[in-house]
């Protein structure tokens, strides 16, 4: 198990403790069997993407961070963490004589899929299928793929409960996605960089764009608490901040902002020092990340 998976077993166990629930009563609240929580808590499985939304829903604790650990280590089983990383864009000016970019380690992909059954061979089975149809989607080839899922006709096992989504498909396009979570409105599966650069104080950002959704968002890691970063594609702007030593291990990433082909999206990265620099650069929607032209602070 890597340590992806075991910081993100280690937070569900939290996140069941704190509910009270034993597994019977979880799964009854749940689109998972018991024997599927039994897995999911005990490292044996990577729970999918779904099921670590639902504990987060029956602890009422918001799901950003959980889901953060579900993208790293979903990306260390499926090996797609091990991909190129994005060209880095120039530095922009700044007071201080400006950050220097560097090569940047390739982060963890987006992530992929929709929830399985509940019980039976659907739980195991999807998980796998669904990395690989994430990767499919960027190729157009997701409905084939589809095809090979389980749960033909004749084939025994417990019904889909009809509260349980089961799409790939974005849930928003363009001005609908403004202001909302790329996550969970599936704008994550295979969207493009724009840009990647590296602060002065050592933390990764990234400008991602959905065609699909038609929007565009920004992801930070590395971070420190305090540090904030704000995102706009000529509208209102969305911004994060880290608020938890806990959030520095994993992505933090901001709201959508909607961004079509030709639009310029703009990131902004305060550092949580008061004396630091804040640091900005910019991208176009349609252009190599390498010709991203960068922006200064203002």
């Amino acid at each position: 198990m890597s340590a992806a998976h075991t910081r993100l077993t280690a937070t569900l166990r939290e996140l069941r403790t704190r509910t009270g629930l034993s597994l019977a009563a979880l799964s009854a609240r749940t689109a998972y069997s018991k024997s599927s929580w039994e897995r999911y808590l005990n490292g044996k499985n990577l729970p999918p993407r779904q099921a670590v939304r639902d504990l987060c829903r029956v602890a009422d604790e918001p799901d950003g961070r959980a889901l953060a650990l579900w993208e790293i280590a979903e990306s260390e089983r499926s090996g797609r963490a091990a991909s190129a990383a994005p060209a880095p864009v120039s530095a922009p000016a700044s007071v201080s004589g400006g950050p220097r970019p560097a090569p940047q380690e390739a982060p963890p992909a987006s992530m992929s899929g929709r929830p399985p059954g509940h019980g039976g061979r659907r739980p195991v089975v999807l998980s796998v299928v669904l990395s690989v149809v994430s990767t499919l989607v960027a190729v157009g080839l997701a409905a084939p793929a589809l095809l090979l899922l389980p749960g033909s006709p004749g084939e025994a096992e417990d019904p889909l409960p009809a509260s349980a989504p089961y799409s790939l498909a974005p849930q928003c396009h363009g001005a609908h996605c403004e202001g909302l979570d790329p996550m969970r409105l599936i704008c994550g599966i295979s969207p493009e960089s724009l840009a990647t650069y590296r602060t002065v104080g050592g933390a990764h950002v990234e400008l991602r764009h959905s065609r699909k959704c038609g929007a565009g968002w920004a992801r930070a890691w590395g971070t420190r608490v305090g540090d904030r970063m704000e995102v706009t594609a000529g509208g209102a702007a969305h911004a994060v901040r880290v608020r938890r030593e806990a959030d520095t291990r994993t992505y933090v990433y901001t709201a959508m902002a909607a961004a079509r082909p030709g639009s310029t999206v703009r990131v902004c990265f305060r550092p949580a020092s008061a004396a630091a620099e804040r640091e900005c650069f910019e991208a176009r929607v349609g252009e190599a990340a390498a010709e991203a032209p960068p922006a200064s602070p203002r």
